[in-house]
């Protein structure tokens, strides 16, 4: 067996790392466990949808990561009125 050991710096990175390596061992279990004549069919049909979860699971993460930060830095509001509207410094308000 080949081990290395591998850092990651942010949870995405632990995430994509452990994701990455859980469907190898199941990309080589069906592999083994699949009759001949039907390896590519086989493992084409775990990789394909496990590597879009895999992406939406990475794309969610960072989002989250992304929107956690903003949360923390604060974001700047845009200005508010007196009368209570919002808006940029010369645009005219809202009229009903």
């Amino acid at each position: 067996m080949n081990r290395r050991t591998f850092r990651t710096e942010t949870p995405l990175q632990a995430l994509l790392v452990e994701q990455a390596l859980l469907m190898a061992k199941q990309l080589e279990t069906t592999a083994d466990a699949a009759p001949d004549g039907q390896v590519l069919a086989r493992v084409e049909a775990l990789a394909v949808p496990a590597a879009r979860e895999l992406a939406r699971k990475a794309v969610e993460a960072a989002l989250q990561a992304q929107a956690e930060a903003a949360e923390k830095k604060g974001r700047r509001g845009a200005p508010v009125r007196a009368d209570g509207s919002c808006g940029t410094k010369g645009t005219p308000g809202a009229t009903s």
